[in-house]
C-alpha cells in the first residue's frame, strides 16, 4: 500500500502543493477586484465617509445613520481592503501569529488605558463603535494595526536602500505613525469619537496620548520587523500599485474632517502624507471614467 500511494509524506506534500495554486488563484482574483474598484474604494468611500461623519457630528443626519457603528466598521474595512489584499501573500503562519499577538496587545493596552489613563492619558469613548469586550471595541485592531502597516510600507518606499538599516527604519516608522496620529486624533476628537476630560494642547488632545502612541507603535513595528520578510514585502510593494490606497483614503477622510473643523495644523500634516504618496508615485488612483 505504501508503495502505491507514496506514503503519508507524499500525500501531505501533494495536498500542500494543491493548496498553493488555489491560494494563488484567489489572490489573483482579489488583486483584480481591488484594481477594478480603486477609485470607489480609495476616493468615494472616504469622501462619503467624511460627509456622513461630519453630518453625524453636526446632528443633521437622522438617528439610524448618525454614527452608525456598522457603517463605520464596514466603511473602515472597505478602505482597508487594498492594504489587506496587498500584504496577504506575505502572511504565513509566523506572520499570522504576529498579527494575532498584536491584536491581543492592542486590546490589552486599550483595556488598561481606559481604566488607568496609562499610556494614552485619561480618555473615554463618546460614541458607539460597535460591539465591545470589557469596554474595548472588537474592531480596534482594524482601526489601529493598518495605520502602522501603512507607515511601515510608506517608509520602505521613501527610505529606499536605507530601510535596510534598523537604526534608520525603526525610528522612521515610529515617527511616521505618531505623525499619522497627529492627523487622526484631532479629527476624531472633533467628531466626538472619544474625549479627553483634561483636554490637551493639540486640538484638545493631551501630549500623553502621543507618548502612548510612541510606545504602541514601537511594539508593533518591532513585531512586524520580526515576522515579515522585508525583501518579499518590498518586492510585493513594487508590483502592487494599490497597496497604499488605504493611506490615500486616510489622507482624504481625515484631511477633509480636519479642514472642516479648522484643525489646520492636523490637516497640514495630512497633506504631507499626500506629498509622500505623490513622491512615491502612489497617489495614482485612476479616474472612474476612462475615455477611449
Amino acid at each position: 500500500m505504501g508503495s502505491e500511494d507514496g506514503g503519508d509524506g507524499s500525500i501531505a506534500a501533494s495536498t500542500t502543493t494543491a493548496h498553493r495554486p488555489a491560494r494563488a488563484e484567489l489572490q489573483t482574483r482579489l488583486d483584480d477586484l481591488i484594481r477594478d474598484n480603486r477609485f470607489t474604494v480609495a476616493v468615494v468611500f472616504p469622501v462619503v465617509g467624511a460627509v456622513l461623519l461630519v453630518g453625524s457630528a453636526e446632528g443633521v443626519l437622522p438617528p439610524p445613520l448618525t454614527f452608525d457603528p456598522l457603517l463605520i466598521l464596514l466603511g473602515t474595512l472597505v478602505m482597508r481592503s487594498p492594504l489587506l489584499v496587498g500584504v496577504a501573500p506575505l502572511i504565513d503562519r509566523r506572520a499570522a501569529l504576529g498579527v494575532v499577538g498584536l491584536a491581543g496587545y492592542a486590546y490589552t493596552v486599550e483595556f488598561v488605558g481606559l481604566r488607568t489613563g496609562v499610556p494614552y492619558g485619561d480618555f473615554h469613548y463618546a460614541i458607539d463603535l460597535g460591539p465591545t469586550v470589557a469596554g474595548v471595541p472588537i474592531g480596534l485592531p482594524v482601526f489601529f494595526l493598518p495605520l502602522v502597516c501603512n507607515a511601515y510600507l510608506l517608509c520602505l518606499l521613501l527610505l529606499g536602500p536605507r530601510a535596510g538599516a534598523a537604526r534608520v527604519r525603526l525610528p522612521a516608522v515610529v515617527g511616521t505613525v505618531v505623525a499619522m496620529d497627529l492627523v487622526l486624533d484631532p479629527g476624531a476628537a472633533a467628531l466626538g469619537f472619544w474625549t479627553y476630560p483634561g483636554g490637551g494642547p493639540v486640538y484638545g488632545v493631551p501630549l500623553s496620548n502621543f507618548a502612548g502612541w510612541i510606545l504602541s507603535a514601537t511594539v508593533t513595528v518591532l513585531v512586524l520587523d520580526a515576522v515579515l520578510d522585508r525583501a518579499a514585502l518590498r518586492s510585493r510593494l513594487d508590483a502592487c500599485e494599490f497597496a497604499l490606497d488605504d493611506l490615500v483614503s486616510f489622507v482624504l477622510l481625515w484631511g477633509a474632517i480636519n479642514v472642516y473643523f479648522g484643525n489646520w495644523g492636523a490637516a497640514a500634516v495630512g497633506g504631507l502624507f499626500g506629498l509622500g504618496l505623490l513622491y512615491t508615485d502612489r497617489f495614482d488612483v485612476p479616474a472612474p471614467i476612462r475615455w477611449p
